[in-house]
């Protein structure tokens, strides 16, 4: 099982960047900084004002991810799917609804809200946006290694016909009474793809061995390694 890493894009606290531009590791803890429409896309876009926080910062690293790789526009659908690991979801987003039932016996429920209450609806925005028609899928558990979804994108690359698959993590800050002390809050993507692309080069090869991931002949112990080790730094 193995597959090119093509692109990495991330939002967290080091700030909003793409690996072909990185000067540093971007996996920090720290203030995680919500970014507006303008940091993200040029246009004018109506629909991204109305996402929640939780699928701002997910979109936006899948985007900078594509932009890295150069595989952001396209003319026809690509058999690109998405794997996200999250420790807590859109927990946030679920507290924020919440807060609006509470009055008027749920009578002033936001259904702008609602509608991003399942962790999984930042996928089906990237697809939209980005003409992706590979399976997608967020993965809710303690990951402390954080790279669940990498190891399922590597298997799904294996035995299905996709020609790639976003995968990372996302996740916001937690409520302080859940907060742990390895938390780092923000989202991060690799593009993984079964050839090279035009005019990018490759950040390398990543094989999966057992449950062992190696890059470019290295075993790899997480996400912050391997993120470290594409982008040439120190971990």
């Amino acid at each position: 099982m193995k597959a090119l890493i093509n692109g990495i894009g991330w939002i967290t606290p080091a700030g909003f960047g793409q690996g072909h531009a990185a000067n540093g590791q971007p996996l920090l803890a720290g203030e995680l900084e919500i970014p507006t429409r303008k940091q993200i896309f040029a246009g004018i876009d109506r629909r991204f004002g109305r996402l929640d926080d939780f699928s701002r910062i997910g979109l936006g690293a899948a985007t900078f991810c594509l932009r890295d790789a150069g595989a952001e526009e396209w003319s026809e659908k690509r058999r690109v799917g998405i794997v996200a690991a999250s420790r807590y979801g859109c927990l946030r987003t679920d507290l924020d609804y919440l807060e609006t039932m509470l009055s008027e016996q749920g009578k002033l429920a936001s259904p702008n809200i609602f509608a991003y209450t399942l962790p999984n609806c930042f996928l089906g925005e990237a697809a939209l946006r980005f003409g992706l028609t590979g399976n997608s899928m967020i993965i809710n558990r303690h990951d402390p290694d954080r790279v669940t979804a990498i190891r399922i994108a590597l298997e799904e690359l294996s035995w299905t016909d996709q020609a790639g698959i976003l995968a990372g993590i996302v996740d916001l800050t937690p409520p302080p009474e859940l907060a742990a002390d390895d938390d780092l809050p923000g989202s991060l993507f690799l593009l993984l793809e079964r050839g090279p692309r035009p005019r990018i080069e490759p950040y390398g090869e990543l094989v999966l061995q057992g449950d062992q991931l190696i890059f470019n002949g290295k075993e790899m112990s997480d996400l912050k390694e391997l993120v470290a080790s594409c982008l040439r730094i120190e971990s």
